[in-house]
């Protein structure tokens, strides 16, 4: 059931003792092609969806931030001069934005709010930058007068989770779900900050999300682990060629030579990367040209490189991914960070009525669960809603 702004209010209401304040909007996001490139300076292609964060919030002329989870049920109370901050984690990036928007200097004050969800948790598509740009947008909209561009906003959320959560992300999902426009996917330039929109009206396919159900952790996984890599060996390869900065800018042949250089891992890694980079480009070509097939192999080909050579899939989105093959799928891929989520699906919609219901019913059959079906309708980047 898509989240309204009756659902939240109504927990703001009754947890705040009849007060209104305003509401705010953000969204979760799809990425079509471009994954773990991000963190290494290259090129993504998201798209904002339909499914985000909605938050009630209302000045309380105190230096405190009274905040309700509506989804949780849980309450934190924190100050907003506090170095510390919250330990409950959803607090944190509440409270992280707060402070990273009153460095930019914005005179944020205290406030009341609460939010809800109804971007899947743990499922690929960003709840916690939904979250994080949500807070962003309307403390810059109340407190700020709208100073603060939109990509700074972005980074906001990025550094709230740098420093207050321990996530070492790139800069994607805040940018899409702030700068999400409807209708659009958006090529994102993760070194420079520029950005282009390409409509998105696929005759004939439909994008469909698969949610294994599988939850992942970011903060504390192997994640960062992957970006350190990644890191290593632009540096073994920039001390070779001096104009390599970051695996953005490297090559296979460059790779190859520095192969005796690092461990195994790390060029499996970096391998990846550097196809990934190139495979961004190639789907933006394509569809220049309205050739989805190349659209489709090219996420094949990401599926691959995630499960054998960046390993961050798992026995569940690999044996999604081999489902789609089997039920003729124009393209599947693990859709976000990896450890568990979701895949993504470009579906011809001759053949997606079958796809779901078989999809549903093997996964079921192997694994005791029904996975959940999403269609990807895409939508706007955060916005103030009344």
């Amino acid at each position: 059931m898509k989240l309204t702004i009756e659902d939240v209010r109504s927990r703001f209401i009754k947890h705040f003792c009849g007060s209104t304040g305003s509401v705010y909007a953000s969204p979760g996001r799809i990425n079509l092609i471009g994954e773990h490139t991000d963190y290494n300076n290259g090129f993504v292609f998201p798209g904002a969806v339909e499914q985000g964060m909605i938050a009630e919030i209302k000045p309380n002329g105190t230096r405190f931030v009274d905040a309700y989870s509506i989804d949780l049920k849980d309450r934190a109370k924190f100050s907003l001069d506090d170095e510390k901050g919250p330990s409950a984690t959803w607090a944190r990036y509440i409270y992280g934005v707060c402070r990273e928007m009153m460095a930019l200097g914005v005179p944020v004050e205290g406030f009341n709010t609460a939010f809800a969800g109804d971007v899947p948790l743990g499922a690929g598509m960003s709840s916690s930058a939904a979250l994080e740009s949500t807070y962003a947008f309307a403390l810059n909209d109340l407190w700020g007068d709208n100073k603060i561009d939109k990509m700074e906003l972005a980074r906001v959320g990025q550094r709230t989770e740098h420093k207050y959560i321990g996530c070492n992300c790139g800069i994607m999902d805040q940018a899409i779900s702030v700068l999400g426009k409807k209708g659009s996917l958006m090529r994102l330039d993760c070194r420079s900050g520029e950005y282009e929109y390409f409509p998105w009206n696929p005759k004939g396919y439909q994008l469909i999300l698969v949610n294994s159900c599988v939850k992942h952790e970011l903060a504390g996984s192997p994640y960062n682990e992957r970006r350190l890599q990644c890191e290593h060996v632009a540096e073994i390869i920039g001390k070779k060629h001096p104009s390599v900065e970051s695996l953005r800018d490297a090559t296979m042949e460059m790779l190859d030579e520095v192969k005796d250089l690092i461990t195994e891992d790390e060029y499996k890694r970096a391998r990846y990367v550097i196809g990934e980079v190139e495979r961004v480009l190639a789907v933006c070509d394509a569809l220049q040209h309205d050739d989805y097939e190349i659209v489709g192999k090219m996420m094949y080909e990401t599926h691959y490189g995630l499960s054998k050579e960046y390993e961050v899939s798992c026995e569940e989105l690999d044996f999604l991914n081999e489902i789609a093959k089997e039920e003729g799928v124009t393209g599947s891929r693990i859709m976000g960070g990896g450890f568990g989520g979701c895949t993504i699906n470009l579906v011809a919609e001759e053949l997606v009525p079958n796809f779901k219901k078989v999809v549903v019913e093997k996964f079921a059959a192997k694994y005791g669960k029904k996975p959940i079906i999403i269609d990807v309708v895409i939508g706007d980047g955060a916005r103030k809603l009344c």
